[in-house]
């Protein structure tokens, strides 16, 4: 799953930023275009940046980031077929995936936060 997310997250951003590319050169697509690409490549990135975090809390703290950006990113692509740049059929692949990915990150979020309150509690039993 690690891997394959990697290369999800990393596939995504690909995708995103020709997507981009392809945007007509107006004040909107600009706009629209640069947080689309800054925050599809930044799923990518903190996920990776979490696979090397040093603690947990790092780790979540990372996961918590790229799950905010793959959320935003889903909003931008709405904003970009809801404003004309993007027909709907054209983005249906590409925001499906970036959805999942944000119900992923989701899940791992709250299941490492919870990992993380039962260990505290684990660790707090141990030395009463």
């Amino acid at each position: 799953m690690q891997n394959d997310l990697i290369d999800r997250t990393f596939r995504l951003a690909v995708r995103i930023l020709k997507m981009v590319e392809s945007f007509p050169n107006t004040k909107i697509a600009h706009i629209i275009g640069n947080q689309i690409g800054r925050s599809g490549s930044s799923i990518a990135s903190n996920y990776r940046a979490a696979q090397r975090a040093r603690s947990r809390k790092e780790f979540i703290a990372k996961i918590g980031i790229a799950e905010e950006e793959a959320d935003e990113t889903v909003f931008w692509m709405e904003l970009a077929i809801e404003s004309g740049l993007l027909s709907s059929k054209k983005a249906s692949l590409l925001l499906k995936e970036a959805t999942e990915i944000t119900a992923i990150l989701t899940s791992i979020e709250k299941s490492a936060k919870n990992n993380l309150g039962k260990s505290a509690k684990v660790k707090g039993q141990a030395t009463k």
